[in-house]
C-alpha cells in the first residue's frame, strides 16, 4: 500500500515537471537564453504580446486539463485519504505565479464550488461563467497589462459526486480555469 501511495505521489511530481516543461515556452524564444538558468524575478520576466499570451494560455490550459484528468482518473482513490488532484495543482499554480508571474485559478461554473475562492471575483469572471455555461470554448480579455483567458474544465462522472450531489444525470458538467499572463501594452 505504501509503495502504491509513493507511486501516486511520483506521478503528481511528474505531472508538475511536465507542466514546468510546457511553461518554459512562456518566455518568447528570442528573449531567453537556453544556456543560462532562469534567475529572473517575476517582474523581470519579459512580457508577451497579447497574441503570444493567447497561444501560451491555450497550451497551458490543455496541459493542466489533461494532467488533472489523467492523474484523477488513473491514480486518485477517494478511500485512500489522498488529497484531490485539483488541490495539488493549486500548489503548482502558486509555483507558477512565483516563478513565471503567470496566475492560474479554478472557477466554479456549474455545480457546487468546493472552495469559495473558486467563485467569480470580478466582472470578467462573472462574464466568463456565463460564456462557459452557454457552451463557448473560452472567454478572454486583455486589459491592464494582463491577458486573461477562462476556458472549461470537464467535470466527469467521478467529479459530480461532490460538485453535483443532487444530479439527475451523469452527463459531464463544467468548471473553469482562469489563466492570466502579463502582456506588453
Amino acid at each position: 500500500m505504501k509503495s502504491l501511495r509513493c507511486s501516486r505521489i511520483s506521478v503528481l511530481i511528474l505531472a508538475g515537471t511536465i507542466l514546468a516543461g510546457v511553461l518554459s515556452g512562456l518566455v518568447p524564444a528570442d528573449e531567453a537564453s537556453p544556456a543560462e538558468p532562469r534567475s529572473q524575478s517575476p517582474t523581470e520576466i519579459p512580457r508577451a504580446t497579447a497574441q503570444q499570451a493567447r497561444r501560451q494560455a491555450e497550451i497551458l490550459h490543455t496541459s493542466i486539463h489533461a494532467t488533472l484528468r489523467v492523474v484523477h482518473d488513473r491514480y486518485y482513490r477517494e478511500d485512500e485519504g489522498l488529497p484531490i488532484p485539483a488541490a495539488i495543482l493549486g500548489d503548482v499554480f502558486k509555483e507558477l505565479e512565483t516563478e513565471q508571474n503567470v496566475r492560474l485559478r479554478w472557477l466554479a461554473v456549474e455545480g457546487l464550488a468546493m472552495n469559495t475562492d473558486h467563485l467569480p471575483q470580478d466582472s470578467f469572471e462573472t462574464e466568463a461563467v456565463k460564456s462557459l455555461k452557454s457552451g463557448k470554448p473560452f472567454h478572454e480579455q486583455s486589459k491592464d497589462g494582463f491577458y486573461r483567458r477562462a476556458a472549461p474544465i470537464t467535470l466527469s462522472s467521478h467529479c459530480l459526486k461532490c460538485h453535483m450531489p443532487d444530479r439527475k444525470s451523469t452527463s459531464d458538467r463544467r468548471a473553469g480555469l482562469i489563466i492570466a499572463i502579463p502582456v506588453s501594452d
